[in-house]
């Protein structure tokens, strides 16, 4: 394939998950795939946190706002490739109508921004967040995607999801 696939990452309020995981995909999947991020009910910014988390790791927060799952089923959207809930949420809702029947699988991950207690707890809770997704979108960027049947892909891409080893 010589195009990117592209990837959209969904959350309800596409201010912190799904924020990471389209600046983690865009880096570690550069050239490969090209990453989105949307809401279903976005909070209409991204959550300080995550824009402080991903600066500190040297990433260019340019692209972070927080939009609209809307914006890709509209025609001359990006045709997606895959699509990938990050927020239980999200999960449950209906989704619009992808153009191009993307696969899709839900990678769950708890919500950062729900975290109380200290900064430093709260802190924690975006790099606990963002290690998770880095770690199921490194997995995710080695798969060769283009080499294996659509069933055997879709069954991987629901395992990341699910079975991905607690750090120790």
């Amino acid at each position: 394939m010589s195009e990117p696939y592209n990837v959209l990452f969904l959350c309800t309020g596409n201010s912190a998950r799904s924020i990471l995981a389209e600046a983690i995909l865009n880096r570690v999947g550069a050239g490969k795939f090209r990453a989105f991020s949307a809401g279903s009910q976005p909070k209409g910014e991204v959550h300080p946190y995550a824009l402080q988390l991903l600066k500190s790791l040297n990433y260019d927060t340019s692209f972070a706002r927080s939009k609209s799952w809307e914006e890709f089923a509209v025609p001359g959207a990006p045709e997606m490739n895959f699509v990938f809930t990050v927020c239980d949420n999200a999960a449950n809702e209906s989704c619009p109508v992808w153009p191009g029947q993307p696969m899709m699988a839900h990678w769950g991950i708890p919500d950062p921004a729900a975290a109380e207690g200290t900064d430093a707890e709260k802190h924690l809770a975006f790099a606990e967040a963002y290690r998770m997704l880095n770690n199921r979108i490194s997995i995710f960027v080695s798969l060769p995607v283009n080499m294996v049947d659509k069933l055997a892909l879709q069954k991987r891409l629901e395992e990341i999801g699910r079975n991905l080893p607690k750090a120790g």
